[in-house]
């Protein structure tokens, strides 16, 4: 075996693998002294790998084809390993209680485990290599659901959770059988070309889908989210709600494409369906929250939904727009959980709606940037969430879905409406018992810096959707 090969196509690998060995290092050895930059060392080292990833090489596979390396694949692991960084960044007020002061290197190394095993999934070739890395994902996600294992919310959403996936892998490994039943094979390449769309290959896609969609929390696989988001610490919420939802998103339209090929018509009808429940169930029961949290939870399914408009036309165009709103709502995303991160850290855990009340006059800066995240995530322009949700949109208009996309407009105004209740909370609700006036921490500025960035920046600047559009077509 040609190592140099590995060393060129398993660069993320090989370097988050490095990061991960270094990191139980420092935990394992490291002062109390020196444990105060646990935050600084891992955000510096996952700063340095997306940056050595970012780089695409040509295509090539390893492993007799169970691992594929395209350019596309080294953008999104690097996409994915910023919001993982970024995650870091903001856990780190919360990571300096006195409960959680000695589990740092431990949160370090699920978070990155589950990274490692989001890389193998988008590298994946054969359906074993990707029921590998989806279970590396899965386990320590939830791991890090449960990691306040002494609250009750915590211990009860780390529970729904790893029930939760241990059925949804269960039902996408008997899929997975049916596929390796009728077609011989687990290649993705060769499967493609033997696929015909008999009754058992329906069930397979039907079941494969399913596992996928409990990871990307699409109606009616959406039925965990809420609790888990709930009780899981804040900075695990922000990960599950955008890194992993993104390799899955990215995963389940690489895989339709490459393997279900033949069943364009099956999948997309499926698709069909499951984007307007999506969009429009979560959009509808946003409106009843009051639990940030739990509200921030609908918002995921109901961007879910939007992100689905880009996978149901299988095009390199759709690609592009996938790629781009994640990487958008990435930054939209990010900007709300810090936010929301930092008042529950200083305000007692206040996470409701009317904790919010007055809070600009208090905190206008914070205000702000919870304002531009949750303007982005609406879709109003100039923010860059206007412009992810308009090439999704052309994505699947251009595919011939003009009624999905009208349904998906119409929900936008939904979508809207309860975004502006957060805002006329923190602009013009009085409150007599407002959150008080603190200081972020500077690993939070940091954090809240680069992602306002993204929010204002990403939209505007067409070099980045230019270089994604690019590297789509090459796939």
């Amino acid at each position: 075996m040609d190592y140099t090969s590995i060393f060129t196509l398993m660069r993320a690998e090989v370097t988050l693998t490095a990061i991960l060995v270094l990191l139980f290092l420092y935990d394992l050895l490291a002062g109390e002294r020196a444990r105060r930059h646990f935050t600084a060392v891992a955000s510096l080292l996952l700063a340095l790998q997306a940056v050595a990833t970012a780089f695409p090489a040509a295509s090539g596979e390893l492993f007799g084809g169970m691992f594929h390396y395209e350019p596309m694949h080294a953008v999104v692991k690097s996409l994915l390993t910023v919001g993982a960084m970024i995650v870091c960044l903001q856990a780190d007020g919360w990571l300096r209680d006195a409960e959680t002061r000695h589990k740092q290197g431990e949160f370090y190394i699920l978070t990155l485990s589950t990274l490692l095993g989001m890389y193998f999934m988008i590298g994946a070739g054969h359906f074993l290599m990707f029921f590998i890395g989806l279970e590396l994902a899965s386990v320590p996600m939830a791991c890090l659901v449960a990691f306040d294992k002494y609250r009750n919310y915590s211990a009860e959403a780390g529970a729904k959770y790893i029930l939760c996936a241990l059925f949804s892998s269960g039902l996408m490994l008997y899929g997975i059988s049916f596929l390796y039943g009728t077609t011989g094979t687990l290649y993705f390449d060769d499967m493609a070309s033997r696929i015909d769309g008999s009754p058992l290959e329906i069930m397979a896609l039907v079941f494969f889908f399913a596992g996928l969609g409990f990871k990307i929390s699409l109606v009616p696989f959406h039925l965990w989210t809420a609790d888990a988001y709930q009780g899981a610490p804040t900075a695990v919420t922000s990960y599950l709600s955008v890194v992993s939802k993104g390799a899955a998103a990215f995963v389940l339209f690489t895989t339709l494409v490459k393997v279900f090929a033949p069943m364009v018509e099956e999948w997309q009808t499926v698709l069909w369906i499951v984007t307007v429940l999506s969009i429009t169930v979560a959009n509808l029961f946003a409106l009843r929250q009051h639990d940030l949290k739990r509200f921030m939870a609908f918002s995921s399914i109901s961007q879910a939904g939007y992100i689905m408009l880009a996978v149901i036309g299988g095009s390199s165009v759709g690609m592009t727009s996938l790629v781009f709103y994640v990487l958008v709502y990435m930054a939209a995303n990010l900007a709300v959980f810090g936010v929301l991160s930092t008042v529950e850290q200083h305000s007692g855990g206040r996470v409701c709606l009317e904790d919010y009340n007055g809070f600009y006059r208090t905190n206008p800066r914070l205000a702000v940037l919870m304002t531009l995240g949750l303007f982005s995530l609406a879709g109003i322009p100039p923010f860059a969430g206007f412009f992810s949700k308009f090439f999704v949109f052309a994505a699947a208009f251009r595919s011939g879905f003009y009624v999905l996309v009208f349904i998906a407009l119409l929900n936008t105004v939904i979508s809207l409406y309860y975004y502006l209740l957060i805002v006329k909370a923190m602009y013009i609700t009085p409150s007599e018992t407002p959150i008080a006036t603190f200081r972020t921490d500077r690993y939070t500025r940091i954090s809240l810096a680069l992602c306002t960035a993204g929010v204002l920046l990403l939209g505007l600047v067409s070099a980045v959707y230019d270089g994604i559009n690019a590297l789509a077509y090459g796939l």
